[in-house]
C-alpha cells in the first residue's frame, strides 16, 4: 500500500484484527470507564467534566493507595521490610502525583465553578469512603464517620473492618518489638479502634534507631519512608486546601463542612508523630 508524504506506515507485526482477541479497550474496561462521567448541569456547563474527571481520577489513585498500604501492613506483619518499602515508595509517588493534579483543577475559576456548583447538591469529597479508608489504615481512626455511610451497608462494613484492624504504624511498631526494640507494652496492646495519639515513651526507641543508622538500617529506612509518605500526604492536603480556597473562598462546603477551615484543621493531624518529635533530640 502506498503512503502519502509524512504518513507513518504501520509495522508489519502490528495486529489490527481484534474480532476474537483481547484488545486494549476491553482489557481496561474503557467502555465503562469513559461512560462514567455524567454532568448534571443544565444546560451542561463545559467545565463540569473537568470537575468530575479530577475527582474520579483521584478515586482511582486512592484505590491503588489502599491496595498498596494493605500490602505494606501485611509485609510488616511478616517482617518483610524490603517489600514493604517498595510499596511505601509507590504510595509516596502516588500522593506526589495527586498533589500536582490539583493544578489542573485550579484552572477552574470561581466564576466558572459557581455556575454549576449548585447541581452538586450535598455531594462532597467529605463522603469519599476510600479517602476515609486511607486515613483509617494510616492511623486517623474515627468511628463517628461511619454513619455517613449508613445508606451503603457494604461500604460501611468495609470501613468498620478497617476500624477494627491494626494500622500500618501498629504493624511497624510490632515489627520493631520482634526485632528486639523496647516498644512499650501499652503500644503493642492498644485499642486499635482509637486514633493514634503520640506516645512519648516511643521517642527513645526511635532515638536508638537514629543514633546508629548502620546498626539498625532496616528500621531506620522504614522510618524515613514513613516520614516521606506523611510529607507527601500533607502536601496533597495543603494543595487541596489552597485549591479550594482559590475556588470558593471561605464558603461552606457542599457537604456541610466549614470548607477551608475544616481542611486547615486536617493539616494539624499527623500519622507518625514520634518520627517528627525524635528529630528534636537528634544531636542535642
Amino acid at each position: 500500500m502506498a503512503h502519502g508524504p509524512g504518513e507513518r506506515p504501520l509495522e508489519d507485526g502490528i495486529r489490527t484484527d481484534f474480532s476474537t482477541a483481547l484488545d486494549y479497550g476491553t482489557y481496561l474496561g474503557l467502555d465503562q470507564l469513559l461512560s462514567a462521567q455524567h454532568p448534571l448541569s443544565t444546560p451542561e456547563h463545559p467545565d463540569e467534566l473537568l470537575f468530575i474527571v479530577q475527582h474520579q481520577t483521584t478515586e482511582l489513585w486512592f484505590k491503588l493507595v489502599l491496595h498498596e498500604l494493605t500490602s505494606v501492613r501485611r509485609y510488616l506483619a511478616a517482617d518483610e521490610t524490603s517489600r514493604a518499602r517498595k510499596a511505601l515508595a509507590r504510595v509516596k509517588h502516588i500522593f506526589r502525583t495527586l498533589a500536582e493534579q490539583w493544578s489542573v483543577l485550579a484552572t477552574l475559576t470561581p466564576t466558572e465553578y459557581v455556575e454549576f456548583r449548585g447541581f452538586l447538591g450535598s455531594s462532597s469529597g467529605f463522603q469519599s469512603h476510600q479517602y476515609r479508608s486511607v486515613e483509617f489504615i494510616l492511623g486517623n481512626k474515627n468511628a463517628a464517620i461511619l454513619p455517613v455511610f449508613d445508606a451503603k451497608p457494604e461500604i460501611r462494613a468495609g470501613l468498620a473492618q478497617l476500624l477494627d484492624e491494626p494500622t500500618v504504624y501498629d504493624e511497624f511498631l510490632r515489627h520493631l518489638a520482634r526485632q528486639g526494640f523496647d516498644v512499650p507494652a501499652e503500644v503493642l496492646e492498644r485499642d486499635v479502634r482509637q486514633p493514634w495519639v503520640e506516645v512519648p515513651a516511643l521517642i527513645p526507641v526511635f532515638g536508638e534507631i537514629y543514633a546508629d543508622p548502620e546498626a539498625h538500617w532496616g528500621a531506620y529506612a522504614v522510618c524515613e519512608d514513613l516520614v516521606d509518605l506523611e510529607d507527601a500526604f500533607q502536601f496533597w492536603r495543603f494543595r487541596h486546601l489552597r485549591t479550594v480556597q482559590r475556588t470558593i473562598g471561605f464558603k461552606v462546603g457542599t457537604g456541610g463542612s466549614s470548607g477551608v477551615d475544616f481542611l486547615k484543621r486536617a493539616l494539624d493531624l499527623t500519622f507518625f508523630p514520634e518520627l517528627y518529635s525524635v528529630r528534636t533530640d537528634i544531636g542535642a
